[in-house]
């Protein structure tokens, strides 16, 4: 799965519902996801985007290629001043949020794992872009290869990998195909909800609505 900025809660599931989480960090940057931003409520309760700042980058840039431009933290604070409900956030959440030493990725890493930590949690990770795959593996090629590089024996996807893998093809490399169903429930970002709900209440949700292998 794609490293997103501080994501629902629905996406820890992949986190919690698995022995390894990959980080797929090779491929294009989409910069209209969520791997650099989310949206939290403003002073009129207005969704509005709050966005890491990333250095101009080429459009086809990987994930894993991303930078920080020169001033992000101050960029950063300056953006977390619009949102009430970062006002009071406790420092060691406040020190993640503002820390902007190594990638975009590395970055990403650091509040997934503060994120987990918080909800007691496991985070085992590995990113796809150590793994030196072919560049002209795509799709679900490239997904089978990192399943295999792994020896995987199941594959677990978000719902809305449905229309992108098929089953028989993941059963013929012995690995099983499985999805989570759809999330029923709160879709604000995990920051938001660790601001202002019990980390433990986050978790059952999450738990509630796991498939596990």
């Amino acid at each position: 799965m794609q490293p997103y900025f501080m994501p629902y809660a629905g996406y820890f599931r992949l986190l919690a519902a698995t022995d390894l989480f990959v980080v797929y960090d090779c491929v294009q940057f989409p910069r209209r996801g969520w791997v650099h931003r989310n949206k939290l409520p403003d002073a009129q309760g207005r969704p509005q985007w709050l966005t890491l700042p990333l250095a101009p980058a080429d459009v086809d840039t990987a994930i894993c290629d991303l930078q920080f431009r020169d001033g992000a933290r101050d960029d950063f604070e300056r953006q977390m001043r619009r949102f009430p409900s970062l006002a009071t956030v406790p420092t060691e959440l406040r020190e993640r949020l503002l820390d902007f030493s190594g990638t975009p990725v590395d970055y990403l890493e650091r509040t997934l794992a503060h994120a987990c930590a918080s909800m007691g949690m496991p985070f085992n990770t590995v990113r796809s872009s150590t793994l030196g795959l072919p560049g002209a593996l795509r799709g679900q090629d490239r997904i089978l290869a990192i399943a295999k590089a792994f020896k995987a024996t199941r594959y677990l996807n978000a719902s809305g990998g449905t229309a992108l893998y098929n089953a028989a093809d993941f059963s013929s490399q012995g690995i099983e195909l499985q999805f989570l169903p759809e999330w029923q429930g709160d879709f604000s970002s995990v920051l938001e909800r660790l601001l202002r709900e019990p980390p433990g209440r986050i978790a059952d949700d999450i738990r509630r609505q796991c498939t596990r292998p």
